[in-house]
């Protein structure tokens, strides 16, 4: 008689389903995907604010407004109040340069947090600066820029 070696196919089946089941239960531990995908949009969102201000302050230096503590620019139909150029830490500041932060759907803000104004996602509870969002903080002078720290804790 000839003896045959290898794996049965029950064998090979019953491995196959092990290590399917400690790939579903060990995966979600090493990839946090929702995680870092929130941290990106944060990233995102902090790039947007750095480029609506850079436009702004573009624009304020052409009014001659740029060394101003507090001003205002206008397309015409919206006015931008500005610190020194940049866009204030408010609805009537970055708010309104940084098209899409309106949406409520997507993000929520709240002023006077952290001192400056906290940007997060729309599904959050709370914004209060110190989990899962971008702070925006005003010029200090005028040879200085905005401030906007990402805070990725809790995301």
């Amino acid at each position: 008689m000839n003896k045959q070696s290898g794996f049965t196919l029950i064998e090979l089946v019953v491995v196959i389903v092990i290590l399917g089941i400690l790939a579903v239960t060990a995966a979600p531990r090493f990839l946090n995907l929702q995680s870092d995908a929130r941290v990106s949009a944060l990233q995102g969102m902090k790039g947007a604010m750095a480029g609506a201000g850079s436009i702004v302050y573009g624009k304020a230096a052409i009014n001659g407004v740029e060394t101003s503590p507090l001003s205002g620019i206008s397309n015409g139909a919206t006015t931008i109040t500005t610190s020194f150029g940049y866009p204030t830490a408010n609805e009537t500041g970055i708010v309104l340069a940084v098209q899409g932060l309106e949406d409520e759907a997507e993000w929520q803000y709240e002023d006077a947090v952290s001192g400056g104004l906290a940007v997060t996602f729309a599904d959050r509870t709370v914004v209060n600066g110190s989990e899962c969002a971008v702070i925006y903080q005003n010029a200090i002078n005028e040879s200085s820029s905005p401030k906007i720290t990402v805070v990725e804790t809790g995301c």
